[in-house]
């Protein structure tokens, strides 16, 4: 039988440092365990900030802990019996006994951790039909409006930088330079047989409306969220060709056999003589994330996703986008109803090892907010664009256009943290996220004329947030 307490009977003066040594039991003192008996509990004891994920056949329960010497965990209580039961490799007892130490429990059984929950996770969620079921609604809808890369240009053009917007073959693209008083050349005036388009300058949980020609068929619910390594868009003194990180691939330069996907534009947050800039943190959920770095997180919108259900979020986006369009009868959209009903929101952060910069809903969106030293969300600028990645560049581009970007023209600091619960959130989603769980890489900033010459510069946060009229 096997019973793993959390907050159990003290040991006797402190916790023993052997991490083969158990934490508790149900006597008063750690038994000590014979050298060379195996006991599953071996792995090697971390020493930084951390979050760590547990399970059991039976219930596992993560207890995100945050605020403690820069650290932030999810640690489990362990409940159940059983005879041979195996127990999740994914964490050790020596970790939670680790977190149990430097909480200073030892002695202390009846101390209260601050800045906890208790968060239950099943590892049957989305094989049993007694809740939600196993089927996903949502899979491969992006079939039913699949539309493959396009050359940027006519044919006679061979360098995207001499390139005129005559010259244009597709819709605006992004990422865009978004820097306050740039002019794109892309005149979105001539879309829709002159009349143009209307972009979303609205928070999208509002829809688009009706008025000044938009096309809103209602609220826009985020139905994915994934990041990028570096930023796609560029804002100048933000986020640039200035910038630092503490990668050698941050000056928008193609990936090198060290850096696996491209790097785009650093923030100037970076500072290697503070220590929350360079104090590793250990990633349980996210990969290939490192601290100091400069990432764009982009949560896509859509008017046509499975909004307020379990199967909101999706990955692949597209799936997500374009969930209940079938079922919508697969109309022909024009370019404002794309411009009106699908969007995406994004953000720039430098990650932090400093639990002062934890924010623990990142998955959901934008952070919109001006109640604390940074301000969120209260200088954006809004164009219409086109989806990104790096299968397109000046000469290959995207034919997901036009759709209503809401770019945060300002970097903001994050801690490492905010992005693990993030990465744990979504590992629990019914639509498994694995796939974007590691940073993509970056589209290079488009060339002028495929950047839209209409940007609209909003605030959608605080007491000056622009709002939909009513």
């Amino acid at each position: 039988m096997v019973r793993v307490l959390l907050g159990c009977v003290a040991l006797a003066l402190a916790c023993p440092d052997d991490p083969n040594l158990d934490l508790c039991d149900s006597s008063t003192t750690a038994p000590v365990v014979p050298a060379g008996t195996t006991t599953g509990m071996d792995e090697e004891v971390t020493e930084d900030g951390a979050r760590f994920s547990f399970g059991t056949p039976w219930l596992s329960l993560s207890l995100a802990l945050a605020g403690f010497g820069g650290r932030g965990f999810i640690l489990p209580a362990l409940i159940g019996e059983a005879a041979g039961a195996a127990v999740s490799t994914e964490s050790s007892c020596s970790q939670l006994k680790e977190v149990y130490k430097s909480n200073e429990c030892c002695g202390n059984p009846d101390k209260v951790v601050s800045d906890s929950q208790i968060v239950p996770v099943s590892k049957t969620y989305r094989t049993s039909n007694k809740v939600v079921g196993s089927t996903n609604p949502c899979d491969n809808a992006q079939q039913d409006l699949y539309l493959k890369n396009e050359k940027c240009f006519i044919d006679s053009v061979v360098d995207a930088v001499e390139a005129s917007f005559a010259d244009v073959a597709v819709g605006p693209q992004s990422g865009g330079d978004v820097t306050k008083g740039f002019v794109g050349e892309f005149d979105v005036s001539t879309m829709m047989n002159g009349s143009g388009i209307t972009v979303n300058k609205f928070p999208f949980r509002d829809g688009a409306g009706t008025e000044d020609g938009a096309a809103g068929l209602g609220p826009l619910c985020p139905v994915n969220v994934h990041w990028h390594l570096g930023a796609e868009h560029k804002s100048g003194g933000q986020y640039d060709e200035a910038g630092k990180s503490p990668s050698p691939n941050n000056q928008n330069y193609t990936a090198s056999a060290d850096a696996p996907v491209r790097y785009g534009f650093a923030c100037h947050h970076y500072d290697a003589s503070d220590s929350k800039f360079t104090t590793e943190y250990k990633w349980q959920h996210c990969t290939n994330m490192k601290v100091g770095e400069t990432y764009e997180v982009h949560w896509p919108h859509s008017v046509l996703g499975a909004c307020g259900t379990p199967h909101q979020y999706q990955t692949k986006f597209y799936d997500g986008l374009f969930c209940r369009y079938a079922k919508a009868g697969s109309p022909a959209l024009t370019a404002q109803q794309i411009a009106s009903n699908v969007g995406v929101q994004a953000q720039v952060f430098t990650i932090v090892n400093d639990e002062d910069y934890y924010y623990p809903d990142l998955m959901k969106g934008m952070i919109v907010s001006t109640t604390g030293e940074q301000k969120f969300g209260e200088d954006l600028a809004i164009y219409a664009g086109s989806s990104t990645g790096t299968t397109r560049d000046d000469m290959t581009c995207s034919a997901y256009s036009p759709v209503t970007w809401q770019v945060d023209r300002t970097c903001h600091l994050i801690s490492a943290s905010s992005f693990d619960k993030m990465c744990a959130d979504m590992k629990q989603n019914h639509d498994p996220m694995d796939n974007d769980l590691h940073p993509h890489g970056a589209r290079k900033v488009v060339a002028k004329a495929l950047n839209s010459d209409e940007v609209h510069d909003y605030n959608h946060a605080g007491d000056n947030e622009q709002t939909v009229p009513r």
